[in-house]
């Protein structure tokens, strides 16, 4: 097992070398050199955008984070995205990059034309030479997790998704934050990661919660994960996965829980859910997703569970756009005709299905046994 282990490590770590590139950034802003990790997925093209994900503190959380994307990529329905990290270690840069004033709570001077640089420097040149999407996130720990707030200052946030583990909070932040938040009208997303470890500003990050979970927004999202067992030091590692699962789950394929409580449940049409959770997707990530076959099948067990037939229409129609070799389209559309009592256009349109490639357990025999039955029903 432990031989195993190593092997799968090794082949995350070479995966992961393979595609990620280090570069020393020349910064006007900061009038020094900065060093910067790029992750670009495997096969980037030119039709598509990826979301932007911003590390902070990479040497301690670059590596996660990649590892985190490409899985859930893989393996969980997420986008792909490009994954840009700011190392901040060598000589503890970071302190002096994120450092706050202890009587405003407003970064220094320093951490000012640090902001800039990511603002106006390397986030620009990141849109200006790849296909970025709108879509941008931001990942920081302890004091560079704080220093992601300050984006909330600005009317108009840069980032549509903070993540935030364990922040060291600058003096009244815990209120700050809140009514930001409170205040912006731009879809966003806030994960809070602590640990339950005791420290001193635990009380404060808890009272922030409070203050976030009160507002009631519609275009905040708003999540908070508290580890039991964690210390200051291993949260680090905790929640990356967790915010993924979080600001990406509309991604997800319909899930059975999902099926059973907001399919069924809903007093709506079958197939708006299926409208609604595409459009969702493209107003709030700014990005078109390819309708997965799991969701196509979901919908159309749940309009057949709930007898709702006017929604096997839009289905079948949406079914020929993005599988149209298959037969899913026209059987759809032969069983919507079926149950409006229209057989001869069923028969047609089954006909038409049964001559489509197989797909899922769609077969050419259950388009057959639709028109012999028709067949012997109605005498055509």
């Amino acid at each position: 097992m432990k031989r195993i282990l190593t092997i799968m490590a090794l082949l995350l770590f070479f995966g992961l070398e393979a595609q990620v590139t280090k570069e020393i950034f020349e910064s006007f802003k900061l009038q020094e050199r900065r060093d910067v990790s790029y992750y670009f997925p495997e096969e980037m093209s030119d039709d598509k955008k990826y979301p932007l994900v911003v590390v902070l503190d990479a040497d301690y959380l670059f590596d996660q984070v990649v590892a985190t994307a490409k899985f859930y990529s893989e393996f969980h329905g997420m986008p792909e995205m490009i994954v840009v990290g700011i190392h901040q270690s060598e000589q503890s840069i970071r302190l002096d990059d994120c450092e706050f004033d202890e009587n405003s709570g407003l970064p220094t001077e320093k951490a000012k034309l640090f902001f800039e640089f990511l603002g106006m420097e390397l986030i620009p040149y990141l849109d200006l030479n790849y296909k970025t999407a709108p879509f941008k996130m931001v990942i920081g720990y302890d004091i560079t997790a704080n220093f992601a707030n300050y984006w909330l200052y600005k009317e108009n946030s840069l980032f549509n998704a903070y993540v935030s583990i364990s922040p060291t909070l600058a003096p009244d932040m815990e209120t700050h934050v809140p009514a930001r938040l409170s205040e912006h009208n731009k879809q966003l997303f806030y994960q809070l990661i602590v640990e339950d470890e005791k420290s001193k500003y635990l009380a404060r990050i808890k009272q922030m919660n409070t203050a976030i979970k009160a507002i009631q927004k519609e275009n905040l999202r708003y999540y908070f994960d508290e580890y039991e067992g964690a210390d200051h030091i291993s949260i680090a590692a905790y929640g990356i996965g967790r915010s993924f699962d979080n600001i990406f789950k509309m991604f997800k394929p319909i899930s059975p829980k999902e099926y059973k409580e907001n399919i069924l449940t809903s007093e709506e049409p079958v197939f708006d859910y299926l409208q609604n959770k595409y459009n969702s997707i493209q107003d709030l990530f700014g990005l078109t997703k390819r309708v997965e076959l799991n969701d196509v099948m979901a919908i159309y067990a749940a309009s057949r569970k709930k007898e709702d037939f006017d929604s096997l229409k839009p289905l079948s129609d949406l079914c020929k756009q993005e599988f149209p070799e298959s037969m899913l389209g026209f059987y759809f559309e032969g069983e919507y005709y079926e149950q409006s009592g229209e057989p001869k256009k069923a028969l047609k349109t089954f006909e038409k299905a049964f001559i489509m490639e197989e797909i899922d357990f769609l077969t050419k025999e259950m388009a057959l046994e639709k028109i012999d039955a028709l067949k012997a029903d109605f005498g055509f």
